[in-house]
């Protein structure tokens, strides 16, 4: 979020990632008591602006025309001024209107304003599709890279390698072409000797990966960590985060996301693939001034980007418009949806242009199923909604419980030795098993997968009996040594992937939540789908199968279980429900399986909810302390706006700014002494009559520039917000008038307003802060931390976990 034209000397350095503190594992300074971090120390850089002189006696200046670089903006872990920022961008739409109506130069100008969010859409599409095939590809290839290695050419991942060997469809993964470790080190691939060298190697390059992503995150971009998807959610509804959208967080995040997924560790690449298309997004919004200067229609862009993401994460385009309006957007007008579909419809076309994995599909586990479900199957549907909700209650409890203890312990200052460690015992566990040594989306794509005659899978080894098929659909058919086998290897990696995941999600590599929860779920599914298939098959004489599932007919789809499954820990995880049923049913392209995917979310939503009510993305939100208002959460606590309100009863009074009656020297003593974000300014200290509220940012800016440009200022000269400057004898120094940076209509209530109503105004507008008076007379404020650690005491939560205003 860096605006480059708006900064100077030491605002410069705050835009880079390497002078990013961590969030994500705190080393952040909070020892300061008051709201925000003061400026004095980055004031001391500023060395030029591009401003004329202030108004003062001598000389006349109006900031509309002739802005200072630096006012209005926001410093870092701020909160912005939704109604300002919509305020303005209206003045310039109304000015744009007007000037397009004196020339044809000035109408193209209009046209081309209006224009210019549909082309940065279509930028944003263009580059998160490309980025998001060049990951997919890089991923797989790397991730095969562990097994062995193409003689043909090293770039050639396992299944392209053998796309033109002309072995038998059975024997199709042992092309000549291909050799694993063992074969090309030892010349042979059988014996005790050959597995240990393949087993050895999958460990080495496992931990080579994992060890280069945490040192590059380390070393380039401490922000390029973990999912993302809590600061977005965060930055969207209105807090300034430098460089977590940044250049260096994009570069470090592709890297490292491939980088992190070849490792075989217990994660995913949809949720830091939203990540990535937001900074995408970020990056291309400097090349329009509109979007540039203006922090409100930026997050427009970012809720778009989001979408884009989430396309083509999932190759789900209709689902990812749905993902930015329920789960991360917080100010989603119609036009943001217009353009959200268009940047997810270009990111989706560019992807399936790349065509990464060679089946012309967005994604590698897309499945079509023919078979009609029954009405007694959702049951076991519920079933697994039910453990989806279990399971994402679990899960969120433990993970949030072991990153706190990251973060409060010394565990959080070794990140690479977690790392190493975590994926030591990942890799040494998964490559026994066939099931977590493949990548976790073939594992899903196989688990989604409905058998058919070709299938080699042990999952689909089932004792075959030709004479009783129908067409092209097997029947129902008794389970083969195969899939017990598989299904034993199945309950182990279930077990596995349920403790792994705890563990991985929050290190300090890029990790995405989506693939992993996916995965347990569709572990459960299919073990319960082949459970209930051989039910049918050895008991079809039963009442509930006797009218629906007669002997040779083909009436239980495991594959179909599976997706339930997956949509069910999914939606237990991170409590999604109709985007998460849309995404699905995009990915499966069954229209008629969208009951079943409707009644495991909200099975899973309401089971998970009874326990606890956060996701895990709202979780690490408290967790890190950002200032988020979750604006699903119903606020029924009978407060008012004075037990909330700043001074409490023994505080210090209200530091304000008088109208006309305080030299430089005052302001700058009360800048100094104080590290508020604003001051409210009254007529005098003992009417206490309230005039407007000025941000701390706007006076010292504004003061430096005055000193620096307009003569006659010193520390004696008094500053004045009125219209007219007030009578002083003619010896007086000059005077400086800020009254262009001050705020005429703060929102104010009275003390008796109740705060059902304060923290609804809070949430509907984006309000930073919110005056209090009684009578005309100011009394407090209210920022927007104050009610979020008001909403935290009720709670019966710690009020000081709330970092930032």
């Amino acid at each position: 979020m860096d605006q480059k034209g708006y900064r100077r000397g030491s605002f410069q350095s705050s835009t880079s990632d390497e002078d990013m503190l961590e969030i994500a594992g705190a080393s952040l300074d909070f020892s300061m008591a008051d709201d925000d971090p003061p400026l004095d120390r980055e004031m001391g850089g500023f060395s030029s602006y591009n401003g004329g002189g202030m108004n003062g006696t001598s000389t006349m200046m109006d900031f509309l025309e002739e802005p200072l670089p630096g006012v209005g903006t926001y410093e870092d872990f701020n909160t912005i001024d939704w109604v300002r920022e919509k305020s303005r961008d209206r003045d310039r739409h109304r000015e744009i209107t007007s000037r397009s109506k004196e020339s044809t130069w000035a109408l193209i100008h209009s046209v081309s304003d209006a224009f210019s969010g549909w082309l940065l859409m279509l930028l944003i599409g263009l580059l998160a599709g490309s980025l998001a095939g060049l990951i997919d590809i890089s991923a797989h290839w790397m991730t095969d890279l562990k097994e062995g290695v193409c003689l043909a050419g090293f770039w050639f991942n396992h299944e392209h390698c053998c796309w033109k060997s002309n072995t038998t469809f059975t024997d199709r993964d042992k092309c000549p072409e291909w050799k694993s470790w063992s074969q090309l080190i030892l010349g042979h691939g059988e014996g005790a000797f050959a597995y240990i060298l393949n087993y050895f190697m999958y460990v080495i390059w496992a931990l080579l990966f994992s060890l280069l992503a945490v040192l590059l995150v380390k070393g380039f971009a401490p922000y390029a960590c973990g999912s993302g998807i809590p600061e977005i959610k965060t930055i969207l509804s209105g807090f300034i985060i430098r460089g977590y959208l940044g250049k260096w967080t994009l570069i470090i995040k592709t890297i490292t996301l491939v980088l992190a997924v070849s490792s075989g560790l217990s994660l995913g690449k949809e949720g830091p693939l939203v990540h990535v298309a937001c900074c995408c997004g970020n990056i291309l919004c400097h090349l329009f001034t509109k979007y540039r200067k203006n922090e409100a229609k930026r997050r427009e862009v970012l809720s778009a980007a989001a979408a884009a993401g989430v396309s083509v994460a999932f190759g789900a385009p209709i689902g990812g418009v749905l993902f930015s309006l329920e789960e991360v957007s917080y100010y989603f007008p119609l036009k943001t949806l217009w353009r959200s579909f268009f940047a997810a419809l270009v990111a989706a076309f560019t992807l399936r242009s790349i065509n990464p994995f060679g089946n012309s599909r967005l994604v590698l586990f897309y499945v079509e199923f023919h078979m009609p479900w029954h009405l007694l199957e959702l049951v076991p549907f519920i079933l697994l909604g039910i453990f989806g909700g279990l399971w994402g209650a679990f899960f969120i409890r433990s993970n949030i419980a072991w990153c706190r203890r990251r973060k409060t312990t010394k565990l959080g200052k070794y990140p690479v030795l977690e790392v190493f460690v975590v994926t030591a015992i990942t890799a040494v566990l998964a490559f026994p098993n066939e099931y977590t040594r493949m990548s976790t989306s073939e594992l899903i794509s196989e688990l989604f997968n409905d058998c058919g005659i070709l299938d080699s899978s042990k999952l689909c080894e089932y004792v075959n009996d030709f004479n009783s098929t129908k067409g092209d659909d097997l029947p129902d058919r008794a389970a083969g040594p195969g899939v017990y086998t598989a299904m034993w290897q199945l309950a182990l990696a279930l077990i596995m992937k349920v403790f792994i995941t705890i563990f991985t999600f929050g290190m300090k590599v890029p990790s995405g939540l989506f693939i992993p929860s996916m995965a347990v779920g569709a572990i459960a599914g299919r073990l319960l789908g082949v459970a209930v298939e051989q039910l049918a098959y050895y008991h079809h004489d039963w009442a509930i199968f006797s009218g629906w599932c007669s002997q040779g007919a083909d009436c239980i789809t495991p594959g179909l279980y599976a997706m339930v499954g997956a949509a069910a820990c999914l939606g237990g995880v991170t409590r999604m429900t109709v985007s998460l049923v849309v995404i699905m049913f995009e990915l499966t392209g069954g229209l008629e399986y969208i009951v079943p995917l409707m009644a495991a979310a909200m099975t899973s939503k309401w089971v998970a909810d009874a326990i606890g009510r956060e996701g895990i993305y709202d979780a690490h939100i408290r967790l890190n302390g950002y200032p988020f208002l979750e604006a699903k959460e119903e606020f029924s606590h009978k407060t008012l706006a004075m037990d909330v309100m700043r001074p409490r009863r023994n505080d210090p009074p209200l530091t304000v700014i008088t109208q006309d009656s305080m030299t430089v020297e005052d302001v700058e003593t009360i800048i100094n002494e104080t590290t508020y974000s604003g001051y409210p300014v009254v007529v005098s200290r003992e009417s206490q009559r309230l005039v407007g509220f000025v941000l701390r940012r706007d006076l010292i800016i504004s003061i430096e520039n005055a000193r620096k440009k307009q003569d006659g200022i010193v520390s004696t000269s008094i500053i004045y917000f009125t219209d007219h400057s007030p009578p002083l004898p003619p010896s007086s120094p000059s005077m400086l008038k800020l009254r262009s940076i001050l705020d005429l209509s703060p929102f104010t209530v009275t003390d008796q307003t109740p705060m059902e109503i304060v923290v609804d105004i809070f949430r509907k507008l984006g309000l930073r802060q919110c005056l209090v008076t009684h009578n005309g007379k100011l009394l407090g404020i209210i920022t927007k931390k104050d009610v979020l650690k008001h909403i935290a005491q009720l709670a019966n939560q710690d009020p000081d976990s709330i970092l930032f205003n």
